[in-house]
């Protein structure tokens, strides 16, 4: 099998030739800029800086020739601008904190605040407040919440819209071109359309925006999953139009060219529990998923790719009930989230695209032996009748021992060798 074929078989919950792998598709599935250079410098390949695809999370790209040495099997279409607002063009070194020196694009401008840390603005326009902050100690970027206070007398649905629009004709011109691109890879095209993802509190603080209205801030949009179902409702029903219409323009561009579509990063789950319980989930989020992922069914050959951390088992049906395809990162070591217990329970209806080994405990401060022996026991499991791909548990971080990153890789070879 290529690589478009292994991961349409395990999609299709039948055993391909071997387990398909992803790193770097998706801004979940992801290599931290600092790892992907000592995996680089491990493998003995071109000395170069690495490219930040995602300079919230400071994600870095996987090129061809860690594809090949990694076994990768998916190829991602990203948008045209990044989680800042700022275009992915005009690419320029820049050193990190740690002294790494990456590429950013043109417009990544940056100050330092009055204690040494990293801030980032909208479309990179530096006169308007700061939508991001790096620590001086850290490796990614927080969200600056920019939150007037709330008026619930004057709240307006389009305030939490603004960053929602039509696709116009020169997003839709880098569709069709990126997309041709990637499928001429023979690898699964895994694209990120964006505009699609119902209450993902990454986006809350709507980072792109310069002056963002509504309501941004995080706990004030927890409260309003119970405060304000109304505004939430009508948010959500005007996006989701939205996020319709411009799937139709896209496909109608592209058509099956793609194979897999991140549709949300909403997060529902804690380490032990849930952030809502599922009657809630069913009637506030469900109906806007099964909405998109009843049209992207009906109309498209495309998969429909839900992230959520988290100790999400009670409400593995209820996405499932919701038209996904597909569940992200698999957080084994959360409450209830056994790998035999979601594989035996769910297994023939929803793909696990991630559990392969977990990234908070065992390959972050375990010993390679230790990530081999895991990576072994969760592709058994996993991967039994396909309905796997191999991913870690979210993205490899920055502080995580290469050795280990390395041991994993090398069992992966092992495995499907």
């Amino acid at each position: 099998m290529n690589s478009r074929e292994r991961i349409k078989t395990a999609l299709s919950h039948r055993q391909p030739d071997r387990i398909p792998v992803d790193f770097g598709s998706t801004a979940v599935t992801g290599i931290h800029v600092r790892i992907v250079e000592k995996l680089r410098q491990h493998f003995g390949l071109d000395d170069h800086p690495v490219k930040v695809i995602e300079p919230f999370q400071m994600l870095g790209e996987v090129e061809e020739d860690l594809i090949q040495v990694m076994g990768v099997d998916t190829e991602a279409v990203i948008g045209r601008k990044d989680m800042f607002g700022i275009e992915q063009a005009g690419w320029r070194e820049f050193r990190t904190f740690w002294d790494q020196v990456v590429l950013v694009p043109e417009n990544f401008n940056t100050k330092l605040d009055s204690q040494g840390d990293l801030l980032i603005f909208p479309e990179g326009d530096t006169s308007v407040p700061a939508s991001g902050k790096m620590p001086k100690t850290g490796f990614f970027f927080d969200a600056i919440i920019r939150q007037d206070p709330v008026d619930d007398g004057n709240l307006n649905p389009e305030y939490n819209l603004e960053e929602f629009s039509e696709i116009g004709d020169e997003d839709l011109e880098y569709w069709k071109a990126t997309i041709e691109k990637a499928c001429a890879t023979g690898r699964a095209v895994v694209a990120t359309f964006g505009g699609t993802a119902v209450g993902d509190i990454a986006l809350v603080p709507a980072m792109n925006l310069k002056h963002p209205r509504g309501i941004r801030d995080v706990s004030e949009w927890y409260m309003s999953t119970l405060m304000r179902q109304d505004y939430l409702h009508e948010v959500f029903d005007k996006q989701t139009d939205i996020a319709v219409r411009n799937m139709e323009k896209i496909f109608a561009a592209v058509g099956n060219k793609v194979d897999v579509v991140f549709i949300c990063g909403t997060d529902f789950g804690t380490q032990t529990a849930q952030f809502c319980d599922q009657a809630t989930f069913n009637s506030l989020y469900a109906p806007y998923y099964r909405k998109m992922n009843d049209w992207i069914h009906e109309h498209t050959g495309w998969m429909s790719f839900k992230h959520s951390c988290g100790a999400v088992e009670p409400l593995m049906n209820s996405f499932i009930e919701a038209g996904f395809d597909i569940i992200n990162p698999v957080q084994i070591n959360a409450a209830g989230m056994d790998p035999r217990h979601l594989k035996d329970s769910y297994g023939d209806k929803l793909t696990f695209w991630g559990g392969g080994v977990d990234t908070q405990k065992v390959l972050s401060f375990g010993t390679p032996g230790q990530v081999r022996d895991q990576v072994r026991e969760n592709c058994r499991i996993f991967g039994e009748n396909g309905g796997f791909v191999f991913n870690t548990v979210h993205n490899i971080q920055a502080n995580t021992p290469v050795k280990n990153v390395v041991a994993m890789a090398e069992t992966l070879i092992e495995i499907y060798n």
